[in-house]
C-alpha cells in the first residue's frame, strides 16, 4: 500500500455498491439493495435519534453495512454538491 493510503476509502466504495437506483423502485430514489428502503428514510430515522441498532431491530432484513452505506451515500452526495456550489459575490 502507498503511504497515506486509507483502507476505509475502499470500504466506502464497497458500501456504496449496496445503494441502488431503479426507476421502477421507489420512483427512482436511491434505495438499499433494491429493497424499497429509501436512503432518505434511513437518514431521517438516524437524524431523529434512532441508532443503527434501532433500525436493525425495526427492519430485520437490513444489515449494519446497509445503514453505513446510507451514511456513506450522504457523505458522498454532500461532497459532490459542495464542489458545485457557487460562491457568494
Amino acid at each position: 500500500m502507498s503511504p497515506g493510503f486509507d483502507p476505509r476509502i475502499l470500504r466506502g466504495v464497497n458500501l456504496l455498491a449496496r445503494i441502488t437506483v431503479d426507476p421502477s423502485v421507489c420512483h427512482g430514489k436511491p434505495v438499499i439493495r433494491g429493497l424499497r428502503y429509501p436512503v432518505e428514510s434511513m437518514l431521517e430515522y438516524l437524524a431523529a435519534g434512532d441508532s443503527i441498532d434501532d433500525l436493525l431491530a425495526e427492519f430485520p432484513d437490513l444489515e449494519r453495512d446497509d445503514v453505513l452505506a446510507c451514511l456513506q451515500f450522504a457523505a458522498t452526495a454532500v461532497k459532490l454538491k459542495t464542489l458545485h456550489v457557487p460562491t457568494a459575490a
